[in-house]
């Protein structure tokens, strides 16, 4: 008699790797056979492309298009799935004083990373930079199901959520259908389900920013999600100080002191979410935040390469 292992290897793995939302996704699915997993993998690039135009403030017809044109003019009745997806993003800018904030899309662009800065912005520019800054300013009427900006000019995005809650509704699809297990990758916030052809758990690696080469550490994960947010992409040194890309919509400095950091959750959304503020809060304010929020870990790898992690993370850090 075939043992279930053996049994079970007639499944296949079909991986797919494509540009969606402006960045890599890398779509991993485990199928009866390689039709029927790229049959599977197609849903979910269009779920994706679906919440794309949802969210994405560049489609004049995006309905958070329509929330941004309408700034300080009137409140816009949107589907409920923004409506729940901008009230999430709001709780998480209260847990997080205002790190993490969707209206951070109101700023001026006047930190440049492509190498034309060569010195600081004035007090004066960042001021006025982060003017219309602050989740308070939207103001949301759920019975009426509108969002409303309340001040001319400010806008939202979703560019520290949306990949990980486009993520997390891929899944939700494919499992929906009975895909046995699978990776959905975009550009490190990942999220996972089922097992491997072969049974075992999906094994999730913090890449080391010594060497992007190099997996720092191994976390075997089941049904959950991990985020990472790096700063050795993009990032400016002025007066040998070296700055984030990531800046803080409170103070419209770009943050420092960090060189990555990895949330895990069972939803990517919020790990996406909450990767970012912590790389805005610091090391031990945002250590100490993951502690007291259940079923969240963070590795945090600060700028001298030192790790600090949450109470519930247990790897060997001499990898």
């Amino acid at each position: 008699m075939l043992s279930q292992g053996q049994l079970r290897q007639k499944d296949v793995t079909v991986k797919k790797a494509l540009k969606l939302m402006g960045t890599r996704f890398e779509i991993t699915v485990v199928a009866p056979n390689e039709e029927i997993g790229y049959l599977d993998i197609d849903e979910a690039v269009s779920e994706i492309e679906r919440i794309e135009k949802m969210i994405s403030s560049w489609d004049e017809a995006s309905e958070t298009s329509k929330i941004i044109k309408n700034a300080g003019i009137q409140p816009v009745k949107v589907s409920p799935e923004l409506f729940g997806l901008i009230e999430r993003a709001i709780k998480i800018s209260e847990i997080t004083d205002g790190a993490f904030d969707i209206t951070y899309a109101s700023m001026d662009n006047i930190w440049k990373f492509d190498g034309t800065m060569d010195r600081m912005p004035s007090e004066e520019d960042i001021q006025n930079s982060i003017a219309k800054i602050g989740y308070k300013k939207i103001v949301l009427d759920p019975d009426e199901q509108t969002v409303f900006l309340t001040e001319p000019g400010m806008r939202i995005g979703f560019g520290a959520i949306g990949k990980g809650y486009a993520a997390d509704k891929a899944k939700e699809l494919l499992t929906s259908k009975q895909v046995k297990g699978g990776i959905i990758n975009a550009s490190g916030d990942l999220t996972t389900w089922g097992t491997k052809v072969t049974g075992e758990k999906w094994l999730v690696g913090i890449a080391n920013p010594l060497s992007k080469d190099k997996v720092f550490s191994w976390l075997p994960i089941v049904e959950s999600s991990v985020a990472t947010s790096g700063n050795y992409e993009k990032y400016i040194t002025l007066n040998g100080k070296k700055y984030s890309h990531i800046i803080d919509p409170r103070t419209g400095y770009p943050t420092s002191g960090i060189n990555s950091v990895s949330v895990f959750a069972k939803h990517a959304e919020l790990c996406d979410a909450l990767a970012t503020a912590v790389f805005i809060m610091g090391k031990d304010t945002g250590v100490h935040m993951i502690n007291q929020i259940d079923g969240v870990e963070v590795v945090v790898v600060d700028s001298d390469n030192k790790i600090h992690k949450s109470s519930g993370i247990i790897f060997d850090s001499n990898q």
